[in-house]
Protein backbone atom coordinates (compact mmCIF):
# COMPACT_ATOMS: atom_id res chain seq x y z
CA UNK A 1 0.00 0.00 0.00
CA UNK A 2 1.24 3.36 -1.12
CA UNK A 3 1.38 6.37 1.77
CA UNK A 4 -1.14 9.17 1.42
CA UNK A 5 -0.11 12.99 1.68
CA UNK A 6 -2.36 14.49 3.83
CA UNK A 7 -1.21 18.08 3.14
CA UNK A 8 -1.46 17.40 -0.23
CA UNK A 9 -4.98 16.01 0.12
CA UNK A 10 -6.18 18.65 1.53
CA UNK A 11 -5.33 21.38 -0.37
CA UNK A 12 -6.72 19.26 -3.68
CA UNK A 13 -10.01 19.11 -1.47
CA UNK A 14 -10.20 22.81 -0.65
CA UNK A 15 -9.50 23.75 -4.34
CA UNK A 16 -12.32 21.94 -5.48
CA UNK A 17 -14.47 23.58 -3.20
CA UNK A 18 -13.54 26.90 -4.01
CA UNK A 19 -14.01 26.31 -7.72
CA UNK A 20 -18.15 25.23 -6.93
CA UNK A 21 -18.22 28.02 -4.46
CA UNK A 22 -16.92 30.46 -6.94
CA UNK A 23 -19.28 28.60 -10.22
CA UNK A 24 -22.34 28.77 -8.12
CA UNK A 25 -21.74 32.79 -7.07
CA UNK A 26 -21.13 33.97 -10.45
CA UNK A 27 -23.76 32.27 -12.46
CA UNK A 28 -26.38 34.20 -10.03
CA UNK A 29 -24.80 37.37 -10.75
CA UNK A 30 -25.09 36.40 -14.62
CA UNK A 31 -28.42 35.62 -14.24
CA UNK A 32 -29.09 38.81 -12.48
CA UNK A 33 -27.18 41.18 -15.44
CA UNK A 34 -29.22 39.52 -17.64
CA UNK A 35 -32.78 39.44 -16.19
CA UNK A 36 -32.30 43.83 -15.61
CA UNK A 37 -30.66 43.78 -19.14
CA UNK A 38 -34.35 42.66 -20.04
CA UNK A 39 -36.34 45.12 -17.83
CA UNK A 40 -33.81 47.76 -19.40
CA UNK A 41 -35.30 46.79 -23.07
CA UNK A 42 -38.37 46.58 -21.73
CA UNK A 43 -39.06 49.87 -20.64
CA UNK A 44 -37.13 51.34 -23.88
CA UNK A 45 -39.23 49.73 -25.88
CA UNK A 46 -42.64 51.23 -23.60
CA UNK A 47 -40.99 54.31 -24.09
CA UNK A 48 -41.36 53.84 -27.85
CA UNK A 49 -37.51 53.61 -29.14
CA UNK A 50 -36.66 51.04 -31.68
CA UNK A 51 -36.25 47.61 -29.89
CA UNK A 52 -36.61 44.26 -31.01
CA UNK A 53 -39.29 41.87 -29.39
CA UNK A 54 -37.55 39.08 -28.75
CA UNK A 55 -33.61 38.79 -28.03
CA UNK A 56 -31.67 35.92 -26.77
CA UNK A 57 -28.87 35.51 -23.88
CA UNK A 58 -26.01 35.91 -26.55
CA UNK A 59 -27.71 39.42 -27.60
CA UNK A 60 -28.16 40.42 -24.30
CA UNK A 61 -24.36 39.89 -23.13
CA UNK A 62 -23.65 41.85 -26.21
CA UNK A 63 -26.01 44.47 -25.23
CA UNK A 64 -24.37 45.06 -21.81
CA UNK A 65 -21.01 44.71 -23.19
CA UNK A 66 -21.83 47.62 -25.25
CA UNK A 67 -19.31 51.00 -23.60
CA UNK A 68 -21.71 53.62 -24.11
CA UNK A 69 -25.73 54.33 -24.04
CA UNK A 70 -25.52 55.26 -27.74
CA UNK A 71 -23.47 52.18 -28.71
CA UNK A 72 -26.74 50.41 -26.79
CA UNK A 73 -29.50 52.33 -28.46
CA UNK A 74 -27.22 51.45 -32.04
CA UNK A 75 -27.04 47.80 -31.37
CA UNK A 76 -30.80 47.60 -30.37
CA UNK A 77 -32.07 49.66 -33.32
CA UNK A 78 -29.92 47.03 -35.47
CA UNK A 79 -31.78 44.19 -33.92
CA UNK A 80 -34.98 46.10 -34.24
CA UNK A 81 -34.60 46.57 -38.37
CA UNK A 82 -33.04 42.74 -38.43
CA UNK A 83 -36.16 41.68 -36.97
CA UNK A 84 -38.59 43.78 -39.26
CA UNK A 85 -36.18 42.50 -42.00
CA UNK A 86 -36.88 38.95 -41.49
CA UNK A 87 -40.88 39.99 -40.74
CA UNK A 88 -41.15 41.12 -44.40
CA UNK A 89 -39.44 38.37 -45.68
CA UNK A 90 -41.55 35.90 -44.21
CA UNK A 91 -44.81 37.87 -45.26
CA UNK A 92 -43.71 38.04 -48.98
CA UNK A 93 -42.80 34.67 -48.92
CA UNK A 94 -46.37 33.88 -47.39
CA UNK A 95 -48.00 36.00 -50.31
CA UNK A 96 -45.91 34.09 -52.82
CA UNK A 97 -47.16 31.20 -51.81
CA UNK A 98 -50.66 31.89 -51.50
CA UNK A 99 -50.59 33.68 -55.46
CA UNK A 100 -49.35 30.40 -56.14
CA UNK A 101 -51.87 28.52 -55.15
CA UNK A 102 -54.89 31.26 -56.34
CA UNK A 103 -52.97 30.21 -59.78
CA UNK A 104 -52.89 26.91 -59.39
CA UNK A 105 -56.14 26.89 -58.52
CA UNK A 106 -57.48 29.13 -61.48
CA UNK A 107 -55.35 26.92 -63.96
CA UNK A 108 -57.23 23.79 -63.08
CA UNK A 109 -60.68 25.56 -63.21
CA UNK A 110 -59.78 26.88 -66.81
CA UNK A 111 -58.35 23.62 -67.77
CA UNK A 112 -61.81 22.06 -66.91
CA UNK A 113 -63.83 24.00 -68.64
CA UNK A 114 -61.58 24.11 -71.94
CA UNK A 115 -62.35 20.43 -71.98
CA UNK A 116 -66.03 21.38 -72.77
CA UNK A 117 -66.61 21.06 -76.76
CA UNK A 118 -68.30 24.54 -75.94
CA UNK A 119 -66.22 26.42 -74.77
CA UNK A 120 -63.65 25.23 -77.38
CA UNK A 121 -65.60 26.26 -80.07
CA UNK A 122 -66.77 29.76 -78.67
CA UNK A 123 -62.98 30.37 -78.59
CA UNK A 124 -62.66 29.44 -81.77
CA UNK A 125 -65.40 31.97 -83.10
CA UNK A 126 -63.93 34.85 -80.56
CA UNK A 127 -60.57 34.30 -82.16
CA UNK A 128 -61.60 34.72 -86.02
CA UNK A 129 -63.53 37.82 -84.48
CA UNK A 130 -60.70 39.54 -83.04
CA UNK A 131 -58.38 39.07 -86.19
CA UNK A 132 -61.28 40.16 -88.20
CA UNK A 133 -61.26 43.87 -86.19
CA UNK A 134 -57.53 43.67 -86.12
CA UNK A 135 -57.34 43.17 -90.03
CA UNK A 136 -60.38 45.87 -90.42
CA UNK A 137 -58.26 48.59 -88.46
CA UNK A 138 -55.19 47.80 -90.82
CA UNK A 139 -57.59 49.79 -93.40
CA UNK A 140 -59.65 51.33 -91.38
CA UNK A 141 -58.16 52.44 -87.99
CA UNK A 142 -56.62 55.18 -85.96
CA UNK A 143 -52.64 54.28 -86.37
CA UNK A 144 -50.79 53.91 -83.35
CA UNK A 145 -46.90 54.10 -83.11
CA UNK A 146 -44.28 52.43 -81.11
CA UNK A 147 -41.10 54.27 -81.17
CA UNK A 148 -38.08 51.19 -81.52
CA UNK A 149 -35.19 52.76 -81.47
CA UNK A 150 -34.29 52.97 -77.84
CA UNK A 151 -32.57 49.36 -78.00
CA UNK A 152 -29.17 51.45 -77.13
CA UNK A 153 -30.16 52.71 -74.34
CA UNK A 154 -31.15 49.54 -72.64
CA UNK A 155 -30.05 46.53 -71.63
CA UNK A 156 -30.57 42.75 -72.86
CA UNK A 157 -33.07 42.00 -69.89
CA UNK A 158 -34.81 45.34 -70.45
CA UNK A 159 -35.41 44.73 -74.28
CA UNK A 160 -36.96 41.58 -72.92
CA UNK A 161 -39.01 43.57 -70.73
CA UNK A 162 -39.94 46.19 -73.38
CA UNK A 163 -41.21 43.44 -75.64
CA UNK A 164 -43.14 41.49 -73.43
CA UNK A 165 -45.00 44.67 -72.55
CA UNK A 166 -45.39 45.21 -76.50
CA UNK A 167 -46.97 41.77 -76.75
CA UNK A 168 -49.32 42.64 -73.86
CA UNK A 169 -50.34 45.71 -75.31
CA UNK A 170 -50.56 44.19 -79.49
CA UNK A 171 -53.08 41.26 -77.47
CA UNK A 172 -55.18 43.96 -75.83
CA UNK A 173 -55.99 46.50 -78.56
CA UNK A 174 -56.18 42.98 -80.59
CA UNK A 175 -59.34 42.25 -78.41
CA UNK A 176 -60.61 45.81 -78.31
CA UNK A 177 -64.39 46.99 -79.87
CA UNK A 178 -62.45 49.55 -82.15
CA UNK A 179 -58.24 48.83 -82.63
CA UNK A 180 -55.55 50.60 -83.52
CA UNK A 181 -53.96 50.11 -86.57
CA UNK A 182 -50.15 49.63 -84.69
CA UNK A 183 -47.18 50.16 -86.69
CA UNK A 184 -43.82 49.02 -84.98
CA UNK A 185 -41.35 51.75 -86.41
CA UNK A 186 -37.32 52.22 -86.40
CA UNK A 187 -37.58 47.96 -86.05
CA UNK A 188 -34.21 46.59 -87.89
CA UNK A 189 -33.89 42.47 -88.67
CA UNK A 190 -31.36 41.58 -86.54
CA UNK A 191 -32.12 44.07 -83.82
CA UNK A 192 -32.98 42.64 -80.07
CA UNK A 193 -36.71 43.69 -80.49
CA UNK A 194 -36.84 41.87 -83.70
CA UNK A 195 -35.25 38.91 -81.58
CA UNK A 196 -37.42 38.76 -78.50
CA UNK A 197 -40.90 39.43 -80.98
CA UNK A 198 -39.72 36.24 -82.83
CA UNK A 199 -39.22 34.08 -79.51
CA UNK A 200 -42.52 35.40 -78.58
CA UNK A 201 -44.96 34.70 -81.53
CA UNK A 202 -42.55 32.14 -83.33
CA UNK A 203 -44.46 31.41 -86.23
CA UNK A 204 -47.47 33.72 -85.80
CA UNK A 205 -44.94 36.40 -86.17
CA UNK A 206 -44.81 36.86 -89.31
CA UNK A 207 -48.97 36.68 -89.58
CA UNK A 208 -49.32 39.30 -87.30
CA UNK A 209 -52.54 41.95 -87.94
CA UNK A 210 -49.44 44.94 -87.26
CA UNK A 211 -46.94 47.08 -89.57
CA UNK A 212 -43.78 46.12 -89.04
CA UNK A 213 -41.29 48.94 -90.53
CA UNK A 214 -37.15 49.66 -90.19
CA UNK A 215 -38.47 53.22 -91.33
CA UNK A 216 -39.07 56.39 -89.02
CA UNK A 217 -42.59 57.73 -88.12
CA UNK A 218 -41.96 60.96 -89.67
CA UNK A 219 -41.15 58.76 -92.96
CA UNK A 220 -44.96 57.61 -93.36
CA UNK A 221 -46.99 59.94 -91.69
CA UNK A 222 -47.02 63.78 -91.79
CA UNK A 223 -45.38 65.32 -89.29
CA UNK A 224 -48.38 67.89 -88.48
CA UNK A 225 -50.51 64.50 -87.74
CA UNK A 226 -47.73 62.76 -85.64
CA UNK A 227 -47.98 63.84 -81.21
CA UNK A 228 -44.98 62.41 -79.21
CA UNK A 229 -46.78 60.90 -76.30
CA UNK A 230 -43.88 61.48 -73.22
CA UNK A 231 -44.05 62.16 -69.44
CA UNK A 232 -41.22 65.16 -69.85
CA UNK A 233 -43.82 66.90 -72.23
CA UNK A 234 -44.53 70.49 -70.81
CA UNK A 235 -47.84 70.39 -72.65
CA UNK A 236 -50.60 68.13 -71.16
CA UNK A 237 -52.69 66.48 -73.21
CA UNK A 238 -56.64 67.50 -72.65
CA UNK A 239 -58.17 65.61 -75.12
CA UNK A 240 -57.92 62.29 -77.32
CA UNK A 241 -57.83 64.01 -81.03
CA UNK A 242 -58.94 60.87 -83.41
CA UNK A 243 -57.34 62.55 -86.45
CA UNK A 244 -53.62 62.12 -84.94
CA UNK A 245 -51.28 59.95 -84.54
CA UNK A 246 -49.86 59.29 -81.01
CA UNK A 247 -46.43 57.46 -80.84
CA UNK A 248 -45.30 56.02 -77.86
CA UNK A 249 -41.53 55.30 -76.78
CA UNK A 250 -40.71 51.25 -76.47
CA UNK A 251 -38.28 51.08 -73.29
CA UNK A 252 -38.30 50.31 -70.22
CA UNK A 253 -38.20 54.24 -68.24
CA UNK A 254 -36.18 53.09 -64.96
CA UNK A 255 -33.37 52.60 -67.11
CA UNK A 256 -33.67 55.66 -69.10
CA UNK A 257 -32.35 59.29 -67.99
CA UNK A 258 -35.22 61.65 -67.52
CA UNK A 259 -35.83 63.41 -71.30
CA UNK A 260 -34.70 61.13 -73.56
CA UNK A 261 -37.75 60.50 -75.07
CA UNK A 262 -38.33 64.19 -75.16
CA UNK A 263 -35.07 65.09 -76.58
CA UNK A 264 -36.03 62.49 -79.28
CA UNK A 265 -39.03 64.12 -80.64
CA UNK A 266 -37.70 67.67 -80.33
CA UNK A 267 -34.97 66.91 -82.54
CA UNK A 268 -37.78 65.51 -84.91
CA UNK A 269 -40.03 68.96 -84.79
CA UNK A 270 -42.40 66.78 -83.20
CA UNK A 271 -45.33 68.20 -81.25
CA UNK A 272 -45.29 66.47 -77.39
CA UNK A 273 -48.01 65.67 -74.84
CA UNK A 274 -48.42 64.03 -71.45
CA UNK A 275 -51.25 62.64 -69.72
CA UNK A 276 -52.86 64.64 -67.12
CA UNK A 277 -52.13 62.54 -64.39
CA UNK A 278 -51.82 65.42 -61.58
CA UNK A 279 -55.12 66.39 -62.88
CA UNK A 280 -57.07 63.68 -62.17
CA UNK A 281 -54.87 61.59 -59.69
CA UNK A 282 -53.71 62.06 -56.06
CA UNK A 283 -50.60 61.14 -57.05
CA UNK A 284 -48.45 59.30 -54.24
CA UNK A 285 -44.45 59.95 -54.02
CA UNK A 286 -42.94 58.07 -56.96
CA UNK A 287 -42.04 57.84 -60.39
CA UNK A 288 -45.16 58.47 -62.50
CA UNK A 289 -44.13 55.96 -65.39
CA UNK A 290 -46.46 53.93 -67.25
CA UNK A 291 -45.68 50.59 -69.08
CA UNK A 292 -46.62 50.04 -72.19
CA UNK A 293 -49.92 47.55 -71.76
CA UNK A 294 -51.10 50.45 -69.42
CA UNK A 295 -50.57 53.13 -71.82
CA UNK A 296 -52.48 51.19 -74.42
CA UNK A 297 -55.63 50.21 -72.42
CA UNK A 298 -56.04 53.99 -71.58
CA UNK A 299 -55.78 55.00 -74.93
CA UNK A 300 -58.17 52.53 -75.99
CA UNK A 301 -60.86 53.44 -73.38
CA UNK A 302 -60.06 57.08 -74.26
CA UNK A 303 -60.71 56.79 -78.02
CA UNK A 304 -63.85 54.39 -77.09
CA UNK A 305 -65.48 56.41 -74.26
CA UNK A 306 -63.59 60.29 -74.20
CA UNK A 307 -63.90 59.29 -70.26
CA UNK A 308 -60.31 60.28 -68.96
CA UNK A 309 -61.44 59.17 -65.20
CA UNK A 310 -62.60 55.70 -66.88
CA UNK A 311 -58.89 55.51 -68.48
CA UNK A 312 -56.97 56.30 -65.98
CA UNK A 313 -58.19 53.39 -63.73
CA UNK A 314 -55.90 51.47 -65.29
CA UNK A 315 -53.08 52.87 -63.75
CA UNK A 316 -51.67 51.13 -60.66
CA UNK A 317 -53.52 51.54 -57.40
CA UNK A 318 -50.13 51.55 -55.25
CA UNK A 319 -49.33 54.71 -56.95
CA UNK A 320 -52.28 56.62 -56.52
CA UNK A 321 -54.43 57.49 -53.17
CA UNK A 322 -58.13 58.42 -55.52
CA UNK A 323 -59.68 61.20 -57.96
CA UNK A 324 -59.63 64.84 -57.56
CA UNK A 325 -62.90 65.30 -56.75
CA UNK A 326 -64.35 68.18 -58.74
CA UNK A 327 -67.77 70.07 -58.74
Amino acid sequence: SEKIDLDAWKKVMKSGLQEEVSETVSEPKELSALAAAREIVEMWRLAGRSVPENMSDEQLKTFIECPSKSAKKKYLKYLHLKELYKKNDKRKMEEKRERKLVAQEQASETSKTKNTSFVCLWASSMDRAYNWRAAQSMVFGQPLVFDMSYENDMSVREVANTVRQLVLSESSNRRSVDPFHIHFCNLKDDSLYHKEFVKHYREAWDKLLVTVTDQCYTQIFPKDKLIYLTADSPKVMKTFDHDKVYIIGSMVDKSIKTGVSLARAKRLGLETAALPLEKYLLWNSGAKNLTLDQMMHILLTLKDTGDWKKALEFVPKRKYCGFVSRP
